[in-house]
């Protein structure tokens, strides 16, 4: 079994610690210092979220996205194609996103997250897993106004994402995590789902894992897991019924389960005991040496101390798992 971070991480610490990135994000739109005193401070704040996973004694971990305004705008931003418009419900959370707006051909320019994950990588002891946003997330979320079909639009973000995939091959990721929650609440995409994926993943040599949140994969788990991606992450807070699609569905024993199974999302500090009952459940479909244990989703919804002792959680749980298997 694996401990692993999802993927974001809070960016403003605890009081009385003074919230550096905020204070840097405020003087940055003020034109009080560039932007490579900004990113400057994002080294920083992202050497703290690494720091904070490794001393939690994680497996596998992120950058925490600090650099990312948002999951949508991190990537449009730098494709070509995209304007960015105004703020937009980031799901059913209390974050927003400025929603891309694709007005030309999209297209991939240069390395998105390539330098984000050697920096990463090389200030951290633990390997680092890149996370991407998927092309049909990245779609759904943004508007129209070039594509004739809404499927030429998440074909033709597939094929760019597809060229950022290939540049991080070349740094030899122990794996890359693409997050695609979006396709829960649209199920009935998934040919154009699949269509994308097999244009995303077209000639990418690196691990590929599939993570999903905000919902449960009804109806489509079966087809996740025979995408040739290495492994399939499933929200068990805020997808409980996803306990049914393992029943319904079953679990194959080529792929690992992200079994995201502590809530991101509140502050609840969940006991061993309870993860480790949810663990043996689990068990019965996946085999444990095939688990990815962490959160249901990004912790950047809460604050940095529970956030941080979500982490320390996880760790726990390896260890009195362990012992219980010895």
């Amino acid at each position: 079994m694996r401990t692993t971070h999802v993927g974001s991480y809070p960016k403003i610490p605890d009081l009385p610690e003074p919230g550096r990135w905020r204070t840097a994000a405020e003087k940055l739109q003020r034109g009080e210092i560039t932007r490579e005193q900004f990113r400057q401070v994002e080294d920083a704040v992202t050497l703290e979220a690494i720091r904070d996973q490794v001393e939690a004694g994680l497996d596998l971990i992120t950058d925490g996205q600090i650099r990312w305004e948002d999951p949508q705008t991190y990537f449009a931003r730098r494709l070509s194609g995209f304007s960015i418009d105004g703020l937009q419900r980031w799901f059913d959370t209390n974050v927003y996103y400025r929603q891309p707006v694709a007005e030309g051909p999209v297209s991939w320019r240069e390395p998105i997250t390539v330098e984000d994950y050697r920096f990463a990588q090389s200030h951290s002891p633990r390997p680092v897993k890149p996370v991407v946003t998927g092309p049909y997330t990245l779609s759904r979320l943004s508007q129209n106004r070039h594509y004739a079909r809404f499927a030429d639009l998440v074909l033709a973000v597939a094929r760019a994402l597809n060229q950022e995939l290939r540049a991080l091959d070349a740094e030899s990721p122990p794996v890359v995590q693409v997050d695609e929650p979006a396709i829960l609440q649209h199920r009935g995409d998934l040919p154009l789902f699949r269509e994308a994926m097999a244009a995303l993943l077209e000639g990418v040599r690196s691990p590929v894992v599939l993570y999903t949140y905000f919902g449960d994969a009804r109806g489509l788990l079966g087809a996740l897991v025979e995408l040739p991606v290495q492994g399939v992450g499933l929200d068990f807070v805020a997808g409980p019924r996803n306990w049914e699609v393992l029943e319904a569905e079953g679990f194959p024993p080529d792929r690992r389960l992200g079994f995201g199974v502590l809530d991101a999302r509140n502050t609840r500090l969940e006991t061993v005991e309870e993860v480790l009952r949810a663990l043996d459940r689990v068990c019965r479909f996946v085999s444990l040496d095939r688990v990815d244990l962490g959160p249901s989703a990004g912790l950047e919804f809460l604050p940095r101390r529970a956030a941080k002792a979500k982490l320390v959680r996880l760790s726990e749980v390896k260890r009195a798992a362990v012992e219980v298997t010895r």
